[in-house]
């Protein structure tokens, strides 16, 4: 089954400024929760393009780690950036980000649709633990972005 996150903020910074933090893959490292333990291991050094392959590694439970690739599929320069996972623990993800310049300074808007492996088992783990994980994920990022991008 296919689960949906759909989250916005508006923080008080340029576009411009906001689309050179988000286009840096390495900057994903600073709105992971630390105890995630992620880690950018290769393809994250140049600025972000269509096509890139990023990857990553990442803690999800005490000692388990997974290797997370992801393509950025689509770009459009300070408009929207797309990254679909190609190799993960997931059965699908395609993440967007948008970027639109409002009055108060930028609206960032995060729409993610994934799915879990192992059909009816994987939706109940999503019940009790994915979604929860998931949620508390992009809540910390959330007030990370607050916190950078505050004036």
């Amino acid at each position: 089954m296919l689960h949906r996150i759909d989250q916005q903020q508006i923080i008080p910074t340029p576009l411009d400024e906001v689309w050179v933090y988000f286009a840096t893959p390495h900057n994903l490292n600073e709105m992971t929760p630390p105890d995630m333990k992620f880690e950018t291991l290769h393809g994250g050094d140049e600025k972000m393009f269509q096509g890139q392959l990023i990857e990553y590694r990442v803690q999800f439970m005490p000692l388990i780690k997974s290797r997370w690739l992801t393509e950025i599929a689509h770009v459009e320069k300070k408009a929207y950036f797309v990254d679909e996972q190609r190799i993960g623990p997931y059965r699908f993800w395609y993440h967007e980000h948008r970027f639109e310049a409002v009055e108060a300074g930028t609206q960032i808007t995060d729409q993610i649709t994934y799915e879990l492996p192992f059909g009816i088992l994987g939706d109940i783990i999503h019940a009790i633990w994915v979604k929860h994980k998931l949620n508390r994920i992009f809540e910390f990022r959330k007030k990370k972005v607050a916190e950078l991008f505050s004036s």
